[in-house]
């Protein structure tokens, strides 16, 4: 293990998309091709599947130093109105390019802290949307919560409006990491807000746990996933710490590079947090993520359903995704779009009646095929080229590269197919880097993603 771990510990995307964020080609981009591959998707998807809603929720009152998200550090709570106001006119810019209203089938409230909203505001959001857009039959609503903040009223406000599924930010229950990543929430919060969540109605409830913090132990991780046992969340997202200082506005400056765990040790963690897991009856599900039989998410994996996008692994696929709100990433399939990043400029962009959207990439022919194998890799772990669509000129060089990777037993490849072992499961972001003809066109000069183990 410690052999594969030093030879495959490198940079690389966490690909919720691609192309990745950093190769997006602005020179090909434009509002008017964004609008154009937006009206497009809308028309082939919105009587059939429904769209997609994320909304980025960007105010915390306290800075979390593992944080590498989008976010406002503020205890003024008067943000709160005016904000909802900028997403829901942003909505409105949207709605107003289709001929039809827009089916809603899937919602997450991301952030940021969106509990940082009162449970009267966030329905205000809600029911604002539902004022000009269409709710699907079969419909997932989802948000992010902390444990701290997170009330008996926001859950039951949030039940009310068909909201389903909500995912706790735990990260780790010792104090020494909590300290350092400034993100204290003793365990009888947790078991507080989970079991509200139930009784609430939520049909599943999350945990969102990371490996390799600051002074992370062994020990902390078996006494980690221990209690997370001990509460059974349907689901649980057992992430490795992405360490990205360099990324402006993030808080990972709170300690030191020499404070984290080795590569090694991180694999060790992982390693170790899986096996409690699943010996608990955890089943993994993709990359990072582990669900109970009963959950959703299971049963899309069993059946083939499950889809990887901004949002991260969903029960289904929708081709058509707004982002709303500062920093969001919208995806029409055939283009992606974010907005700007200050909050100042999003509202006044958007009170001007101007799409927020700073920077996007129109996908090319081989870039939908490309993006096709990756989410097989990423969601099914395995691809084919059976079907001459799914063939891309560079594919010959790239069942070269993974020669290396078989040779390892990461991976077993066929004739037209290529497998990723059980072995291979903790190495699949190196197993789509051979596929990423962007990056391997163009290697960064500086580190550009957090390391892949």
């Amino acid at each position: 293990m410690c052999s594969l771990t030093s030879k495959y510990n490198v940079a690389g995307p966490r690909y919720t998309s691609y192309p990745t964020v950093p190769y997006w080609d602005a020179s090909n981009f434009s509002i008017d091709l964004w609008k154009q591959t937006l009206v497009k998707s809308f028309k082939e998807s919105n009587s059939t599947e429904g769209i997609s809603l994320y909304i980025h929720l960007p105010f915390c009152e306290n800075m979390c130093t593992f944080c590498g998200c989008n976010k406002r550090i503020t205890k003024n709570h008067s943000v709160e109105i005016p904000y909802i106001k900028s997403v829901l006119k942003e909505l409105d810019l949207y709605i107003n390019l289709f001929e039809e209203q827009p089916v809603i089938k899937q919602i997450h409230l991301g952030g940021g802290t969106p509990t940082f909203f009162s449970p009267e505001h966030l329905d205000q959001l809600i029911k604002g949307i539902f004022s000009v857009a269409v709710k699907a039959q079969e419909c997932e609503f989802s948000f992010e919560g902390h444990p701290n903040n997170t009330t008996k009223k926001h859950l039951e406000t949030l039940a009310q409006n068909d909201f389903t599924r909500v995912c706790y930010g735990v990260q780790d229950y010792n104090p020494t990491v909590q300290k350092a990543i400034n993100r204290i929430q003793p365990f009888e919060n947790v078991e507080k807000a989970t079991v509200m969540a139930r009784d609430a109605g939520f049909k599943s409830v999350g945990h969102d746990i990371i490996y390799g913090l600051p002074f992370q132990t062994i020990d902390h991780v078996i006494h980690t996933i221990n209690n997370t046992i001990e509460l059974r969340p349907d689901r649980i997202a057992y992430y490795s710490y992405a360490h990205v200082p360099w990324i402006k506005g993030n808080g990972q400056r709170g300690f030191k590079d020499s404070d984290l765990p080795t590569a090694v040790q991180k694999r060790k963690q992982y390693e170790l947090g899986k096996k409690m897991l699943t010996s608990a009856g955890y089943i993994e599900i993709g990359m990072d993520h582990f669900a109970l039989p009963t959950d959703s998410l299971y049963t899309a994996q069993e059946t083939g359903t499950i889809h990887r996008n901004f949002m991260g692994y969903s029960d289904s696929k929708t081709q058509l995704m707004i982002g709303l709100g500062v920093s969001s990433i919208s995806d029409s399939w055939y283009s992606f779009a974010q907005n700007v990043k200050n909050i100042e400029e999003y509202q006044t962009l958007v009170e001007e009646g101007t799409l927020p959207v700073f920077r996007g990439h129109i996908l090319n022919k081989e870039d939908l095929i490309i993006r096709k194998h990756i989410l097989n890799l990423m969601c099914k772990f395995e691809t084919s080229w059976q079907d001459d669509t799914m063939f891309f000129k560079e594919l010959p060089d790239v069942l070269v590269k993974l020669l290396e990777l078989e040779k390892d037993g990461l991976v077993i490849t066929h004739a037209h197919k290529i497998q990723i072992t059980e072995k291979g499961r903790a190495y699949v972001r190196n197993v789509c880097l051979p596929f990423d003809m962007r990056l391997q066109r163009k290697k960064p000069d500086t580190q550009l993603f957090s390391m892949t183990v």
